[in-house]
């Protein structure tokens, strides 16, 4: 039986199956992770650390574009 709960990405909820890490959901939401940084419960996530984060409900994420400019 397949279990879904709700995580929160920038604020909004996201239904999300227990067998999705960080990595596939931002594979699914089809984010570029090359100019990004993700905070997961207020903490800063390393891009190697992606696949090996799992959530619990009510977990939350936020997307954190970096912009260059002048």
């Amino acid at each position: 039986m397949s279990t879904y709960f709700t995580i929160f990405i920038n604020g909004d909820p996201f239904n999300c199956h227990d067998s999705m890490s960080l990595s596939d959901v931002l594979k699914y939401l089809s984010i570029d992770v090359s100019g990004i940084i993700i905070e997961y419960n207020q903490d800063i996530v390393d891009k190697s650390e992606f696949d090996h984060v799992y959530f619990k409900s009510y977990d939350s994420i936020e997307v954190i574009s970096i912009v260059g400019g002048g």
